[in-house]
């Protein structure tokens, strides 16, 4: 099937994207794992908020403003892994990007508290997300989703990732994102999840993300 998303190109989406059924269970599924996840995790949560606090200076929270489905913003919560003033610091970095485009990566980020680090290895920091998806602006599984900032500069091409709700984790997380350095293959991985999305699919990217974070393999 080939739908016109937010950029007005072309782009080839599963059929199971019409099935309102199925697109009904991967909802449900959002609701009920990230309310169980909320509950179930509390303690963790309440370890890791009382940690950053005590550990740094600043909030417990980082409020990341991105752009969810079709370019709809909204504000995004993680764990705040960085110094106070890192957004701030960020400019004096953009010559280091290890990532093409307009997205920043840098592997040995020095905005990052020692805390941080230890949080981004094993992806705690990203929890705070599930309340992002617990109230819809975002699915368990999904395409990330850009910064406001960041997406303003996308091209026709890279925007049409948000042609459907942007996701905590996706096939460019379970799958080599530390060696995905181009925005484009980025997008490109993103584009193949959108062209087979199946519950199926949605199923096996979390069983690999589990197996992602207990081996420790974020940066």
């Amino acid at each position: 099937m080939v739908t016109k998303p937010i950029s007005g190109a072309s782009i080839v989406r599963s059929p199971f994207w019409c099935s309102r059924l199925r697109v009904a269970i991967k909802r449900l599924a959002d609701v009920v794992l990230s309310g169980l996840l909320l509950v179930l995790l509390s303690p963790l949560l309440f370890l890791l908020a009382l940690s950053v606090k005590v550990t740094s200076r600043g909030p417990v929270f980082y409020r990341w403003r991105v752009a969810g489905k079709d370019g709809r913003p909204f504000t995004g919560y993680k764990f705040r892994s960085m110094v106070a003033d890192a957004d701030q610091l960020k400019p004096q970095l953009l010559s280091q990007n290890e990532m093409s485009g307009p997205v920043f990566k840098l592997t040995r980020d020095p905005r990052v508290t020692p805390l941080g680090a230890w949080m981004r290895r094993y992806s705690l920091d990203e929890l705070p997300q599930l309340y992002s998806v617990f109230v819809g602006d975002m699915s368990l599984v999904g395409p990330r989703p850009p910064l406001v900032t960041e997406f303003e500069q996308f091209s026709p091409f890279q925007k049409q990732k948000l042609s459907v709700s942007p996701g905590i984790t996706c096939l460019w997380q379970v799958g080599g994102r530390n060696q995905v350095h181009d925005l484009d293959e980025w997008v490109g991985l993103d584009l193949k999840y959108i062209r087979e999305w199946s519950l199926t699919l949605d199923a096996r990217i979390l069983l690999l993300t589990v197996r992602e974070v207990l081996r420790g393999s974020g940066k």
